[in-house]
């Protein structure tokens, strides 16, 4: 079967950016669900999905991207100089 630009391997899920995979947790023997469930929403987050998903609510231009962007570049050089100061 091919893939999406000609080249063979399994199907995939698409996402907005081209083919992902789905995040899964392999249940342990024994473990509750509400601890599994646990699991599952950390590694979720580790992965930065749901930060994505809520990024892509509705549609930024890129001139506000950019300015985005730069504030958070001039916030992140503030506190390291604050703190190298130390």
């Amino acid at each position: 079967m091919e893939g999406p630009r000609g080249v063979e391997g399994p199907p995939q899920s698409r996402s907005w950016r081209g083919v992902t995979s789905l995040t899964e947790i392999r249940l342990k023997k024994g473990e509750s669900l509400e601890k599994a469930l646990r699991r599952l929403k950390k590694k979720i987050d580790r992965e930065g999905t749901l930060r994505e998903v809520r990024n892509h609510r509705y549609f930024e231009k890129p001139s506000e991207k950019k300015r985005r962007k730069m504030k958070l570049a001039r916030f992140s050089a503030m506190l390291s100089a604050r703190y190298a100061e130390m």
